[in-house]
């Protein structure tokens, strides 16, 4: 004889979307009709026999009202018009990159304007950039060095950016973080 295992340990999923029609489990709910119009406050198995005679459902809105509100609509439809509401708030949001210009505190004048050039370029389009000024060697005893790049950076790019972060020393490092406006 065969010994069947059941699936003991099978995870049951939880629906997904508003509660509708039978899953409403709540004594009274708050109508809106397919119209528009506030039906007022019904038993829920009134509700949802006005939703089937109209040939909708009722779905609940605010679960967290009392007493929840509930429409009646087309369960389809209101899915729809959630997925593109979603879609549409997606398409609103800016994502900001962030940028790294390293440099050194010997970086020579065209090498200086190639990158604030950059700089300047990734400003516009509205992402943040980072410089890092590295020293090297003998180079940490000149520190003032890589502070006075760091307010020369600010003052070329005070007309595109900000300073968000302000130049601090890490390591053998500084660094220092410009937004956009």
């Amino acid at each position: 004889m065969a010994f069947q295992r059941q699936n003991y340990f099978q995870r049951r999923t939880k629906p997904k979307g508003p509660k509708a029609n039978e899953r409403i489990r709540t004594p009274q709910v708050q109508v809106i009709g397919s119209d528009g119009k506030n039906l007022g406050t019904l038993a829920t198995q009134e509700a949802i026999n006005i939703a089937r005679q109209e040939g909708l459902d009722l779905i609940e809105i605010s679960p967290n009202a009392n007493p929840p509100v509930c429409k009646i609509i087309d369960i389809g439809k209101y899915k729809y018009d959630l997925q593109k509401k979603a879609n549409k708030a997606k398409k609103k949001q800016k994502i900001i990159n962030l940028k790294e210009i390293k440099l050194r505190p010997v970086t020579e004048t065209h090498d200086y304007n190639f990158k604030i050039k950059n700089a300047k370029k990734f400003l516009t389009k509205g992402d943040k950039v980072k410089f890092t000024v590295q020293f090297k060697g003998r180079e940490m005893q000149h520190t003032n060095l890589g502070y006075n790049l760091m307010n020369r950076i600010i003052n070329d790019t005070s007309t595109l950016g900000k300073v968000e972060v302000q130049p601090k020393f890490e390591g053998r490092q500084i660094i220092m973080i410009i937004q956009s406006l």
